[in-house]
């Protein structure tokens, strides 16, 4: 079994606690006063610890009613649907109306554990999703903060999802991930997808266009996570929201991320003529790579989608 994620960060030492039992002590006045400054010192130790972000939680089923009502999650999403208003959408947008939010924005370390703790992760559904993301982003390949972005996901055995989970949240919420990207980039968020056999934890970053945080996301989180985590090499993958097959931007969308991508081609090209030039020789197009920016890995299963076609 996976040992307890450490939580140092997140912790705070009781030792403004008012512990004097000396009568003659010019700091206490009376048995009364004595109590006062015990429960002052403990209030102020337990103060809510705040996160650096805002974060929301989000429930995604593609299942019917009658699914939906089978589980504790699943029961409190559905009555969040029932609050609304049906909407007809279209094109990228269906996707958007499965999305619940629930619960009320984490903005502290003991809002985290409360929403953690009182989530039953191993009753989620097949085809099913968990996602824990930064206020202002939303799970969805088409959102106009994601477009650019793309996502490493990680297939992990259901009896270490949880673990598994559990610790890629705290990551997110304490900035260690932040803090492996390049400048520039931004983490939006993780979420947790139930297949058959497997757990599939994602981890989303606003730009692929930058080789440097698709490597630091990686590379710390396989640093972070103990040996009887840690996944083998053809469990992980990483894959811009892009080259997904159900990807469906509004066309207002489409243009910003072609723009974007050829922005991308264009200075890949002329990083290439440099080097050629430096070497005194010529890049063959079949060695380059063309066809979008450099990625870690390119590959990917159907099972690894984070949301279906």
């Amino acid at each position: 079994m996976a040992s307890k994620p450490s939580l140092s960060m997140f912790t705070r030492g009781l030792s403004n606690l008012s512990q004097s039992s000396d009568p003659n002590s010019p700091n206490v006045n009376s048995p009364a006063e004595q109590r006062a400054d015990s429960k002052m010192g403990f209030l102020k130790a337990m103060r809510p610890l705040p996160t650096q972000h805002y974060w929301n939680v989000y429930f995604d089923s593609t299942n019917n009613q009658t699914i939906l009502a089978a589980n504790r999650l699943t029961r409190l999403a559905l009555w969040h649907r029932q609050q609304k208003e049906p909407k007809k959408t279209e094109d990228g947008q269906e996707y958007t109306a499965e999305l619940e939010q629930l619960g009320t924005q984490i903005e502290s370390v003991q809002d985290f554990w409360r929403y953690n703790n009182n989530t039953p992760v191993d009753q989620i559904k097949m085809r099913e999703s968990l996602y824990l993301f930064k206020s202002g982003f939303k799970p969805v390949w088409e959102d106009r903060r994601n477009i650019l972005g793309g996502s490493w996901t990680f297939r992990v055995n259901k009896n270490i999802g949880p673990d598994f989970w559990t610790r890629v949240q705290l990551m997110a919420i304490g900035e260690q991930l932040q803090a492996a990207l390049e400048e520039g980039d931004q983490i939006c968020g993780v979420g947790l997808s139930v297949r058959f056999n497997s757990h599939l934890i994602t981890i989303w970053h606003r730009d692929s266009s930058k080789q440097k945080s698709i490597d630091g996301l990686l590379a710390c989180v396989l640093a972070e996570l103990p040996a009887e985590l840690t996944p083998k090499a053809d469990n992980y993958f990483y894959k811009r929201h892009c080259d997904h097959p159900g990807f469906n931007p509004p066309p207002e969308l489409k243009a910003v991320l072609d723009s974007h991508n050829a922005r991308v081609e264009a200075a890949k090209a002329a990083a290439e003529k440099f080097v050629a030039d430096k070497t005194g020789q010529s890049t063959p197009a079949s060695a380059t790579g063309e066809g979008g920016p450099t990625v870690a890995v390119t590959e990917a299963a159907p099972a690894a989608e984070t949301k279906d076609a």
